[in-house]
């Protein structure tokens, strides 16, 4: 049944595709998130799904878009640049025999990424792309949420939807991904045109906030806890009373500690003592094996170069209680072939200083953008403007909790990720078009918010 589902679901979709080629946009997007033909256990994943969808998308815009004014921007070059470099250091990788699988996917998430701003060029496209990727996602996290609430979940416990630890279904990264998208799904239903923003529209969204902040308690995701710091501290910005908003979030915290299962309280507990804990201590340890590895190799060593590593992994604990006289546990384990677990780590030792400084440009741009479109639209008082600073704040603070998330997770090249900077550039690119005058205007200082 669900096979049949899902294909009944692809197949309505792509059939209104025909009369709509946009819609082979948002096909594309739901395929690469949720991933069915994984989900399913023998229709779609004969075919290569994404494939297929990527050569309708493609096509329709090539047969039957708009292509007037059409303008490659400066990012989707540096993007074009990362993913020409990430080329050539597949081709000189130093495993040959791992690097291909990882460019296999890479490569894709890259080129579309360069390709779907060309698509974005009207608001409803570009609210459109939003609500896919939201509710997307929101099949896997309303799928984690539930089983939290229900069970508690547990560190690799948690299963969503599909026994991979791969993509979105893996713990830190869907993590993230949840209290990332969180801004995004504020701003869909306080500005969304789709839906009508009825009680409806706001309790779903509500609920599906919820569940994001649910996420990082069932998968006891450690960088998930750091990111809903973040989220709380960047909403800060635009609330009216900032005391009663402090107030509120203490007041919520205190509320949930009792109810936190107990495997919960204590691998947070590790942010704090991390030297005590091997995965912490591992971390670190690859950091500085990579940092030195990068000093000798200043143009990266390919996909999957930390196979290579060969670590010392050294940690200390102190049992029982504390006093004058205490024991110490110290131990040196070894480890091999660890993990980077950090996304510009990962791009260092994989993709060299080149490929880490365009990552970093990359981002950096994109926060820049997104500061210059807010503040020079925060005043206005045209009604039909009244939507670009909120959802260009809601895009940089997505953007930066995935860039504070991934210090601790490898998802420098996740699909979703670039999907985002995709939108922030093809929104960037509407509104400019759209509001030439105010797009060049001086940049104005944002009003700070009343404080209570």
């Amino acid at each position: 049944m669900r096979d049949l589902a899902f294909v009944g679901f692809l197949v309505a979709l792509l059939g209104l595709g025909f009369r709509r080629p946009f819609l082979f946009v948002l096909a594309y997007a739901y395929v690469d998130i949720v991933a069915p033909q994984h989900l399913s256990y023998f229709l779609l994943n004969s075919i290569q799904l994404s494939a297929v969808v990527f050569a309708l998308a493609v096509g329709g815009w090539l047969l039957a878009d708009d292509k007037k004014g059409l303008r490659f921007t400066p990012r989707q070059g540096l993007m074009l640049a990362l993913l020409l470099w990430a080329g050539f250091t597949t081709l000189h990788a130093d495993f040959p025999q791992f690097a291909p699988d990882k460019w296999e996917w890479v490569w894709k998430a890259m080129v579309w990424a360069i390709f779907l701003p060309f698509t974005l060029r009207t608001r409803l496209r570009v609210e459109a792309y939003l609500l896919f990727m939201t509710l997307s996602a929101a099949a896997i996290v309303i799928v984690g949420g539930i089983k939290t609430a229900a069970s508690g979940g547990g560190y690799g416990a948690l299963n969503l939807m599909v026994t991979s630890n791969s993509g979105l279904y893996e713990g830190s990264t869907i993590s993230t991904v949840a209290i990332a998208l969180i801004p995004v799904i504020l701003w869909l239903t306080r500005h969304g045109t789709i839906f009508p923003r009825d009680w409806r529209v706001k309790l779903f969204a509500y609920n599906l906030v919820f569940a994001c902040l649910l996420i990082p308690v069932g998968t006891e995701a450690r960088t998930g806890l750091i990111c809903i710091g973040v989220l709380a501290i960047l909403m800060l910005r635009d609330v009216r009373r900032r005391f009663v908003y402090a107030g509120l979030i203490a007041a919520a915290v205190t509320l949930a500690v009792p109810f936190l299962p107990q495997s919960f309280s204590s691998r947070m507990g590790t942010i704090q003592n991390y030297q005590s804990d091997s995965s912490a201590a591992s971390r670190l340890a690859v950091w500085a094996w990579t940092w030195d590895y990068a000093k000798h190799h200043p143009l990266g060593g390919g996909f999957e170069a930390y196979r290579q590593n060969n670590l010392q992994v050294h940690t200390v604990a102190a049992p029982g209680a504390k006093g004058p006289v205490q024991e110490v546990d110290w131990r040196v384990q070894e480890d091999r072939a660890r993990a980077y677990h950090s996304s510009y780590f990962e791009t260092l030792g994989e993709q060299g200083f080149p490929g880490l400084a365009l990552f970093l440009l990359i981002h950096a741009t994109g926060l820049l953008r997104m500061e210059a479109v807010r503040r020079r639209f925060r005043r206005t008082a045209e009604a039909d403007q009244a939507w670009i600073a909120p959802l260009a704040t809601a895009l940089q603070a997505a953007q930066f909790i995935y860039l504070v998330g991934s210090l601790f997770v490898g998802i420098a090249f996740q699909p979703f990720v670039w999907m985002l900077v995709a939108v922030q550039i093809g929104f960037d690119a509407h509104v400019a078009r759209k509001h030439p005058a105010r797009s060049r205007a001086p940049l104005a200082r944002p009003p700070e918010p009343a404080v209570a």
